[in-house]
């Protein structure tokens, strides 16, 4: 059965290591069949959440600030898989996927009980260094709080500049994640 899948890119480079890494498991998820969307966070108006909890009255536009948010929420409600995708910044993901996530609350807030829609995720990071440390303390606990079903990491570090990815095993890891979604 098909899947339909959105990657949150919250790197700002839209060829960097990172986007490298997406690149290659959207294409192993595309070559099985399933519907994948990235968006680039970066390029995109989405301001930060004002933790109004005004959201959730309009289910087609949940959260009371009208940007660019209202592509990624359609995409994102009929999404089986996300995917988060950044660079390590200070240890830990991009300001601009963790700023993107936080307005997704907007969605869980349509909920009476606020529960946010059950999701399969996975966790895409590039670094310099190899402390993902505090990414993946984020991410198994946002996952555990939501009460998602982690697919896998792929976590690869020791790539500063663009490029430094290629011939990295990370990206064969990552096709094969894509590839093996069922």
């Amino acid at each position: 059965m098909s899947k339909k899948i959105i990657i949150l890119n919250g790197s700002p480079r839209i060829k960097g290591n990172t986007s490298a890494l997406t690149s290659s498991f959207r294409k192993g998820a595309e070559s099985a069949g399933h519907t994948v969307t990235e968006f680039f966070l970066d390029t995109m108006n989405i301001n930060g959440c004002k933790g109004c909890c005004g959201g959730g009255k309009d289910p087609a536009s949940p959260c009371v600030q009208k940007d660019d948010m209202d592509k990624i929420y359609p995409i994102y409600k009929e999404a089986d898989i996300v995917v988060l995708a950044s660079p390590l910044y200070y240890w830990t993901i991009s300001g601009q996927l963790k700023c993107a996530f936080d307005r997704l609350f907007a969605v869980a807030e349509c909920d009476p009980d606020y529960r946010n829609p059950k999701k399969e995720s996975i966790l895409i990071m590039a670094a310099e260094g190899h402390d993902f440390e505090e990414s993946e303390y984020w991410y198994d606990r946002l996952e555990k709080h939501l009460g998602w079903k982690s697919l896998g990491k792929i976590l690869c570090g020791s790539v500063m500049n663009i490029g430094d990815i290629d011939g990295k095993p990370e990206l064969d890891t990552a096709f094969e994640l894509g590839k093996s979604i069922i």
